[in-house]
């Protein structure tokens, strides 16, 4: 049980939640997938001129960086927030719902962007703090390769816009509202996606001897794809091998040429990097060969393993603390499996990624890329609350 007094801070920001609520429920009820973040980018640039920072929009194709400097100090910071949806169906039936077919906010960021434009609009009304904060509203999260953040980095983001440290943050189903889940080193893995045309040979589906069925070489070769991690990854490392897509025909009475399959696969380790693609390769070709079929493979690379810094980790650790008390945040998390292109910025500069609770799974609560789920707003408080205050306390006068 949480005994910490409420932070005034939590106060302070309630003032704007109304306004921060709906700005959540306007970008969710017109999401918009990678690179195509048109209306979300000009709405947040809207919104940070209108409060006083300085905006520079197109980073990257679609991102948007505010920056707004107070005092005389010299120390920069970096907030980081993506913009983006997933090409996926809505079925929440929420009265602000997605109004386009297709597309959804079914990981959170319009909650991410909207808890940055709260603590953009408290820190422009009180400017406590002496240094630059650069926000950087990011697009294409999600996309899985040539990222919104490469775009952004590979556009000049921290030479136009540089910062000595950098955050971010995802919203954590499963665990309670306001939770803080952090951790130094390797948190997140990297990703590839995979590839696979099963080449076989077609024909009538009552002469199935004077074809070659790639369906049946399809299922072969996913069932023993899960051998991979179960038998030649060592028990002590941490890998993944899902297969999100198999396609083949689409014609009844007819066997098809040709089948698909589309592989997502992560690790921490480079050595496991590699000795997965290895493997895959090898099963690939090899259960083809056994049925008489070929195999195209094709590899991309994803984002790298998400590493998060000592000295940042234990300053956000200490942030969340004197916010939510020290019974809420969880300095040791364990590490978790999806992907991140944040990774990308903690390349170039130090910094801290983390996880905040959306709340406890139920009937009301889902996981991320689910259909039904949606970013819970009691954390558009707490969020724009932490936001301001890391600033305040980074750029201490």
């Amino acid at each position: 049980m949480n005994t910490h007094p409420v932070h005034s801070r939590l106060d302070e920001v309630a003032a704007d939640l109304a306004e921060i609520q709906a700005l959540r429920h306007q970008i969710h009820s017109h999401p918009e997938i990678a690179f195509e973040e048109v209306a979300t980018a000009q709405l947040v640039a809207g919104k940070l001129r209108e409060w006083g920072f300085e905006v520079t929009t197109g980073v990257g194709t679609t991102g948007v960086v505010g920056t707004l400097a107070a005092g005389s100090g010299t120390r920069r910071i970096g907030l980081r927030a993506d913009m983006d949806a997933l090409a996926m169906q809505e079925k929440t039936g929420l009265p602000y719902a997605s109004q386009i077919a297709g597309k959804m906010h079914a990981c959170g960021h319009d909650g991410h962007t909207s808890m940055l434009l709260g603590a953009a609009k408290y820190l422009a009304r009180t400017r406590n703090f002496s240094g630059t904060v650069h926000l950087y509203f990011q697009p294409a999260e999600e996309r899985g390769h040539d990222s919104g953040a490469q775009r952004m980095i590979a556009d000049g983001l921290f030479e136009r816009f540089p910062c000595d440290a950098v955050f971010g943050l995802h919203n954590h189903p499963g665990a309670e509202v306001g939770s803080f889940m952090m951790r130094k080193g390797a948190f997140q893995p990297a990703t590839d996606k995979v590839s696979i045309r099963v080449i076989g040979k077609g024909g009538h589906v009552a002469r199935p001897h004077l074809t070659v069925d790639p369906s049946v070489v399809s299922a072969s070769i996913v069932l023993a794809l899960q051998t991979i991690v179960a038998r030649n990854v060592d028990p002590t490392q941490t890998a993944v091998v899902s297969v999100c897509s198999l396609q083949s025909g689409g014609f009844y009475g007819v066997i098809p040429d040709e089948a698909t399959i589309e592989l997502s696969v992560r690790c921490f380790d480079p050595q496991v990097r590699q000795q997965l693609r290895e493997r895959i390769d090898a099963i690939v070709h090899g259960q083809a060969q056994c049925y008489g079929a070929q195999a195209e493979v094709i590899h991309q690379a994803g984002y790298p393993v998400l590493v998060n810094t000592e000295a940042e980790v234990d300053f956000a650790v200490a942030v969340a603390r004197e916010l939510v008390g020290p019974d809420r945040v969880e300095p040791d998390f364990g590490i978790i499996t999806p992907g991140e292109d944040f990774a990308f910025m903690l390349q170039h500069r130090p910094g801290c990624y983390f996880r905040l609770g959306n709340g406890l799974f139920s009937e009301h609560s889902h996981p991320v890329h689910h259909p039904k789920y949606d970013f819970n707003d009691q954390n558009l408080q707490i969020g724009a609350a932490y936001w301001s205050l890391l600033v305040e306390r980074y750029l201490a006068p």
